[in-house]
């Protein structure tokens, strides 16, 4: 669909419904819920909240977005013990299981996810949420870090600065042998954003190290461009996945490990493009994806508008909100991933028949819509 035949009102209108949906859905504690009508999803994520509350603030809804720091905040402070343990623990070459790491997502009031086999090592969520708090901060002039988020920022830090090597469970919660450059591409942005307001000089050093890292390890020898997945062994790694994620994306917006014009990302861009944008406009998460058939993502898709419009491609980007503002039901709601592009719906139907539809409304897709909205024509 072109934006010639998506008018400015309906962008704006999904735009405002958009922040609506997400107020109704923030817990009084401060977490949103990834999507009030999907059971699998009844949670709140560090990751996708990161991203929502980012929104929020772009939007102007700095309370919300505050309200949720001001949740993960307590949640971290609460795990400063159990944090110290695990780095304890590591520090003495002993064994830790993957399930004795903070989690990835949480009750929204706060609770831990006791009950559940989701996996839990997941140290995106930690970055994203380091990366958001910042931008947070600056936007309401802050130049230093204050003092009641300087245990939960210190024990954050602490905890991703041990672990970033460790492989754990990707954006997506699969993978958890591997080392992802998606997660590691939060890390470092957390990180990097400490040292804006913390001026921390070894966590510039951490971030060198996290970039170089990638560069040694995690580009196709061919293709020069970066990889889905890692693989440790032998003390050293290899390409687990060598294709392409859209959550790769994340290395250059928002977290700036490296500019769209760097030839490694630009190489990693094109894959993107070549390999996960539908002729429809939107795009998947990975080639082999198998999640209800491995359909379009609203949220990824307003990534790729995002980043296009970061390397001067406004059309491109106006392309993308318009496929995503498509998508909205009747009542504007935005769900998680669409079939359309399919050639066979054998796998999404049998996902289905298992939890029902794909997530609708998912707030990261809000989020993002809104993220993409206000780059396009509020900035």
């Amino acid at each position: 669909m072109s934006i010639t035949n998506m008018t400015s009102p309906r962008l704006k209108e999904l735009a405002d419904n958009s922040i609506k949906l997400i107020r109704w859905n923030q817990h009084p504690s401060g977490g949103y819920t990834a999507s009030p009508l999907f059971m699998h999803y009844a949670f709140s994520w560090l990751r996708d909240g990161s991203f929502i509350a980012f929104a929020m603030d772009t939007a102007g809804q700095v309370e919300s977005a505050g309200s949720f720091y001001d949740w993960v905040n307590r949640i971290i402070q609460g795990k400063a013990d159990q944090v110290r343990m695990l780095i304890d623990k590591h520090r003495r070459g002993e064994w830790i299981g993957q399930e004795q790491f903070l989690h990835t997502r949480y009750h929204l009031d706060g609770r831990d996810d006791d009950h559940s086999e989701w996996g839990h090592f997941q140290l995106d969520g930690y970055g994203a949420w380091l990366w958001g708090l910042m931008q947070h901060l600056k936007a309401a002039g802050q130049d230093k870090l204050p003092e009641a988020y300087r245990q939960s920022v210190n024990t954050t830090v602490d905890y991703l600065l041990t672990f970033w090597k460790l492989p754990n469970f990707d954006c997506w919660e699969e993978h958890n042998d591997q080392v992802h450059p998606s997660t590691l591409a939060c890390i470092y942005g957390g990180l990097k954003s400490i040292t804006e307001l913390d001026r921390r000089a070894d966590l510039e050093e951490a971030c060198l190290d996290i970039r170089e890292f990638l560069l040694s390890h995690a580009v196709a020898t061919e293709e020069q461009r970066f990889v889905k997945s890692l693989v440790p062994g032998n003390g050293s790694f290899r390409t687990g996945n060598p294709g392409v994620d859209a959550s790769l994306m994340w290395l250059c917006e928002p977290f700036g490990v490296f500019g769209p014009e760097h030839p490694v990302m630009r190489a990693t861009l094109e894959k993107i493009k070549s390999d996960l944008v539908t002729e429809q406009g939107g795009v998947r998460r990975y080639l082999q994806d198998s999640y209800y058939g491995g359909g379009e993502w609203l949220l990824l898709t307003a990534w790729f508008g995002w980043v296009q419009l970061a390397s001067g491609d406004r059309p491109a980007a106006e392309r993308a909100i318009a496929w995503i503002a498509s998508k909205a039901d009747g009542t504007g709601r935005l769900p998680e991933q669409v079939p359309d592009a399919l050639p066979d719906r054998s796998g999404y139907e049998d996902w289905v028949r298992r939890w029902g539809p794909p997530a609708i409304p998912l707030l990261w897709s809000h989020a993002m819509y809104l993220v993409l909205y206000n780059r396009l024509y509020l900035s």
